[in-house]
């Protein structure tokens, strides 16, 4: 069974279908003008390793104005009080691995928590894609990365759905496992002896649905 660890490898495959593209967060390889110039442009913007699982080596970055900026990383809010001093501390936090950066997205949240999705599809012993399961993780209290390794906790994702778009949450997971069966395709054709995927979703408050990742060894 075939499995695909660099993150930047499959969304450069999912981006070339204009469709899928339009659920994508805005992303660029890690530099410190792509930074600086998407910190201009978007809330806070994430920071992750191209290769790494469980929401590991994972970063969220703010401006806060007045030449400061806040990172969250595991369950340490840091200010940083000049750009080299935010530099600094994420390449420590990156030890030399190659990270990309991707357009922050603001969940919707299910009791004050927030709140992704993970829609797990798996090739059956006919060579059929089947959805195996459609959960919401809510994040722990405090943290901004909802994987289960890291106090995450699951819920059902119909119920998670009609608590935070009680009049859409159907067509949510319809657009979820339709967006989920559409990038099965292209990622096998690309990828030819991959098994399973698991796609992890998330709903801006608008409702939006975006592709925040896609896992060849799904948990």
């Amino acid at each position: 069974m075939r499995m695909v660890a660099n993150k930047w490898k499959k969304f450069e495959v999912l981006k070339r279908h204009s469709g899928v593209a339009k659920h994508i967060p805005y992303m660029q390889p890690f530099s410190e003008s792509a930074l600086s110039a998407m910190l201009d442009r978007f809330s806070f913007v994430v920071a992750k390793p191209y290769v790494g699982t469980g929401g590991g080596g994972v970063m969220k970055i703010e401006k806060l104005g007045g030449g400061r900026y806040l990172t969250h990383y595991r369950y340490s809010e840091t200010v940083h009080n000049s750009w080299d001093q935010l530099i600094r501390y994420i390449n420590k936090v990156r030890r030399g691995r190659t990270y990309m950066l991707q357009q922050g997205i603001e969940l919707a949240r299910v009791n004050g928590r927030k709140t992704d999705y993970r829609v797990k599809i798996v090739k059956d012993h006919t060579g059929h894609w089947r959805i195996t399961a459609v959960v919401a993780r809510l994040a722990k209290p405090g943290l901004f990365v909802t994987n289960l390794c890291q106090g995450g906790e699951m819920m059902s994702g119909r119920q998670a759905l009609i608590s935070s778009f009680p009049k859409k949450a159907r067509d949510k997971r319809l657009t979820m496992v339709g967006v989920a069966r559409t990038c099965t395709k292209l990622l096998e054709q690309q990828f030819p002896g991959i098994a399973q995927l698991g796609y992890d979703f998330g709903i801006d408050r608008k409702g939006t649905v975006w592709i925040l990742e896609v896992n060849t060894r799904p948990h």
